[in-house]
């Protein structure tokens, strides 16, 4: 498959996944909102790079 192609599918995929909490349990998704809104903005930066690098090793791991 070309990238161009597998791109939107792995977009999609991401879509899914996120609406999932907030479908199934919005209270607990507002409240996790608000507690990620109180974060300093060093906390946040360290938890998005810890989810590239996890979701780099797993794209390496699985490709």
């Amino acid at each position: 498959m070309e990238f161009w192609q597998v791109l939107p599918v792995a977009l999609a995929l991401v879509l899914i996944i996120e609406g999932i909490v907030p479908f199934l349990n919005p209270r607990a998704w507002r409240q996790m909102v608000l507690g990620v809104a109180q974060q300093q903005d060093r906390v946040i930066r360290n938890v998005g790079l810890g989810s590239m690098l996890f979701g780099l090793a797993l794209l390496y791991w699985v490709h």
